[in-house]
């Protein structure tokens, strides 16, 4: 059986070493364009921040150790198109030979693109996205230039909130835009992101949100050194766009049914509209249990878990997907959020009638005076069924590993009212006999 992975970052990486670790009987070819692969990108603040030595340790595999497991891959080679009709991928290497690759079983893994916003002055240097290796690195050096005093931020997402927070940390005048009314506006409700706003503001980034780019402008040289929006022009030295990410799936957009933002349709087998493709990672959709429906979530750790269940069931063992909660998290100037499944904004939007509860304690008894800090939680749960459809947590204290539960709790529909009297265990050293949990649970409606 020969198996085709384009795409050699984490969802192809988990599919192939799926593959090369079961089922011997595989003889498995990896295509990918770049010239490195794993590449841990949500790492990319914390190296230009400097909070971490370099970015060697962001990569955590390379081609040789495939190779070693028997894997052919082709590195800096770009799949040109995809005859589905007589499964074959068509190649071309960086020296520009062209070559044919057969296939029995193909899984796309090729990722997300970055949104570029169509405004005047998109092509000005100094202008700046944030995915791939060699971004980071261009981020890196612009950002060590002396003439590089003010920063902007396109974006008040994760990764743009994480780079405002590296640029600062570097000593830059930030200033961070956004359409949205507050950051992080996908994944919390406006209790949480009022928090992140004031942490963000406390810590000097000039926040300008509800306040779009429309335009760029640049000098006689070419360089961006200015940033217009519907409310002023702002004097900058260099921009960092990141409002967003697409699928990119352009290779089988013709062949393969897709999602409306062009992601391929898959079951919870990974597979495609096609019986012999499959699809895994930010080019796939995927099936959210908050919502109980398909949708798209790009995550590092949702693409990893899909190329598990593609390895498998190319493999021969049929294997289906739990579904996901989107869980994920942020640390910024010491500032902690978790959150999983869905907020009551994105409830909304999903027409799912929901209520709330939230409760806000020290996460220690009031005794413990040192490393005590607040936590605020939010439990989101359906109206009729009282199922739990997302949770919310932010403090000083860490507290990320509580978002697991809730995500389990999604997953397997656990109501408010089951919550209500858990078996959570007490000690002062580590929380209150009242934990804030069950509080909320216990003040649910």
């Amino acid at each position: 059986m020969k198996t085709v992975i384009i795409g050699t970052n984490h969802a192809g990486i988990a599919a192939a070493n799926t593959l090369l670790d079961n089922y011997p009987d595989q003889e498995i070819v990896m295509i990918d364009r770049n010239s490195n692969l794993s590449y841990l990108g949500c790492g990319t603040a914390l190296w230009v921040g400097r909070q971490i030595d370099g970015y060697e340790g962001l990569f955590y595999t390379n081609e040789e150790q495939f190779r070693a497991k028997g894997a052919e891959i082709f590195m800096e080679t770009e799949v040109d198109k995809i005859d589905f009709d007589n499964k074959t991928v068509k190649a071309k290497s960086k020296d520009g030979e062209e070559f044919d690759v057969t296939y029995d079983k193909l899984i796309i893994a090729s990722g997300s693109k970055p949104i570029i916003p169509n405004i005047p002055g998109k092509d000005l240097d100094g202008i700046h996205f944030l995915k791939l290796f060699q971004e980071g690195q261009a981020v890196d050096k612009d950002m060590s230039r002396d003439d590089v005093k003010t920063v902007a931020v396109i974006g008040a997402g994760y990764i743009g909130v994480e780079i405002a927070e590296a640029a600062r940390r570097r000593g830059k005048n930030v200033l961070l835009f956004d359409a949205e009314d507050t950051s992080l506006a996908s994944y919390y409700d406006e209790d949480f992101t009022k928090l992140m706003d004031k942490n963000l503001a406390d810590n000097g980034i000039e926040l300008h949100f509800s306040e779009p780019a429309t335009a760029y402008e640049g000098d006689a040289n070419g360089r961006v050194n200015k940033v217009i929006t519907g409310k002023g022009t702002y004097d900058v030295d260099m921009v960092i766009n990141s409002i967003g990410f697409t699928a990119n799936a352009d290779l089988g957009k013709d062949s393969l049914d897709t999602f409306r933002n062009g992601a391929y349709i898959v079951d919870r087998t990974q597979k495609t509209s096609n019986d012999d493709v499959y699809a895994v990672g930010d080019c796939a959709t995927i099936y959210s249990n908050a919502i109980q429906d398909t949708t798209y979530i790009a995550l590092a750790s949702n693409a990893v878990r899909s190329g598990i269940v593609a390895g498998h069931n190319v493999g021969g063992t049929k294997l289906e997907s739990p579904g996901v909660q989107g869980s994920n998290g942020i640390d910024i100037f010491g500032l902690g959020m978790v959150s999983t499944g869905i907020s009551v904004k994105a409830a909304g939007k999903n027409n799912i009638e929901v209520l709330y509860t939230e409760y806000e304690d020290l996460q220690k008894p009031s005794f413990i005076k040192d490393d005590n800090k607040l936590v605020k939680i939010r439990i989101v749960y359906e109206k009729d069924s009282r199922r739990i459809v997302g949770a919310q947590l932010a403090s000083r204290e860490d507290i990320s590993a509580n978002i697991h539960m809730f995500s389990l709790a999604i997953q397997e529909k656990l109501t408010i009212d089951q919550l209500q009297l858990l078996d959570i265990f007490f000690l002062p050293h580590f929380n209150q006999p009242y934990n804030y949990i069950t509080m909320a649970a216990l003040k649910a409606k």
